[in-house]
């Protein structure tokens, strides 16, 4: 097994290394903003587009109540169709939130190639000491 030799002194490596950890530091932050800038656009556009969606939803699903409100009406009390016909939408508006944030909740917005990235370089760095 041939071993190399190098002619720099202990505190020339020391400075070597100072210089590689702080250029790696920067590239990492340097990644991480990038990656939560990409993944922020991304959810943000997302979210906009669920606003304006949710709007328009919300104008005919009001017309729709009130259809229903009005047929029931035909049948029973005036004040049971309404209180009848709320209970079922607040049950679905209830339903669709949870899926709603079950679903943002799985896509996270964690840097996650910065985070492997990181204990790809913690690892390196111990290679490096040790």
């Amino acid at each position: 097994m041939q071993q190399s030799t190098d002619d720099r002194s202990l505190g020339e490596l020391f400075s070597e290394l100072s210089r590689q950890s702080s250029t790696l530091i920067r590239q990492e932050v340097a990644l991480a903003k990038a990656e939560f800038k990409q993944k922020s656009s991304e959810a943000g556009k997302d979210i906009g587009m669920m606003a304006a969606g949710g709007a328009l939803v919300y104008a005919g699903l009001l017309a729709l109540i009130a259809t229903i409100i009005i047929i029931l009406a035909n049948v029973i009390p005036w004040w049971l169709s309404a209180l009848l016909v709320s209970l079922v939408v607040l049950g679905i508006g209830g339903l669709l939130i949870q899926r709603g944030m079950a679903s943002l909740k799985q896509s996270g917005i964690a840097p996650e190639q910065t985070i492997e990235s990181l204990k790809e370089d913690a690892e390196w760095a111990k290679r490096q000491v040790g």
